[in-house]
């Protein structure tokens, strides 16, 4: 049997006590593969580079389906790769064939948050709290051990903006690789920039409405969200479609920055729908 650190050789002999007596401990994330198969040949060493990066977090069982065909019948694997994450004995979560590293990343830590993860959290917790310089203190310690964060990045990008450090957040919403945040990046975009523009000395002119929208910015910019919404939604009430629909975007934009979970949002989220409907 080979074993190396949490990666180990399981077969039907052992898979009772190294599977589902373990997983009762740590998760077990076991790989069904064959020498044949080519996809494994790329995916069996992704999952042992994330395993040991995990330090510990989960450990990885392989099962050569060749070798072991009534595992691989008792787990019902009609093609592989197949990998069957355990917890407590019982499938938490699977999938098949072949899957990019962000994805497999993505699965891995939904089972065993890394330290990483748990920074995020202490991050994203602060800034629902409204500590926003404290949160922006944790999300920048991400970004310094993992760059390419896109959750990092994002949650940086709206501690600034709701700090009113619109030129670095705009700079990172632009340049958010594919992810999932991308989208929330790009519902944040209208906001970053009416900022943008207001820093860089947008006149409030003789127009009333054009007033009233950027006394309205300049109060997102101060962190009175509340005070910001409320003038845009006297914009809205006067006109829907106010510069070309910006007045809706960037209140949208601002919901989105409080998250849907935030009790603000939600009845700000009510009012605009009251005034666009």
């Amino acid at each position: 049997m080979m074993a190396y650190g949490n990666i180990i050789d399981v077969s039907e002999g052992d898979f009772e006590y190294q599977v589902l007596a373990y997983s009762q401990q740590i998760p077990v994330v076991v790989d069904f593969w064959a020498e044949w198969c080519i996809p494994c040949r790329t995916l069996g060493p992704m999952l042992e580079k994330l395993t040991q990066e995990a330090e510990g977090a989960f450990r990885l069982a392989k099962v050569d389906v060749d070798a072991n065909p009534n595992l691989a019948k008792r787990y019902n694997v009609h093609s592989i790769p197949a990998v069957k994450a355990f917890r407590d004995g019982k499938i938490v979560s699977q999938f098949s064939g072949l899957i990019p590293e962000p994805r497999l990343r993505e699965f891995l830590r939904t089972l065993a948050p890394n330290e990483m993860d748990l920074a995020l959290d202490k991050a994203g917790s602060l800034f629902k709290l409204e500590q926003y310089r404290s949160a922006e203190a944790e999300f920048r310690k991400v970004l310094q051990k993992s760059p390419e964060s896109p959750a990092a990045q994002l949650g940086l990008a709206k501690c600034l903006l709701i700090q009113g450090g619109n030129k670095e957040a705009l700079a990172i919403m632009k340049t958010l690789p594919p992810s999932k945040e991308y989208t929330t990046a790009q519902s944040l975009l209208p906001l970053a920039q009416a900022l943008e523009r207001l820093g860089n000395g947008e006149q409030w002119n003789a127009d009333p409405m054009d007033a009233a929208f950027n006394r309205a910015i300049s109060l997102v910019g101060r962190g009175n969200l509340p005070a910001a919404m409320d003038g845009l939604l006297d914009v809205l009430r006067e006109n829907k479609r106010y510069r070309d629909g910006e007045a809706r975007k960037v209140m949208v934009s601002i919901l989105e920055l409080l998250g849907d979970d935030n009790e603000l949002a939600r009845q700000y989220r009510q009012e605009l729908s009251a005034v666009l409907f």
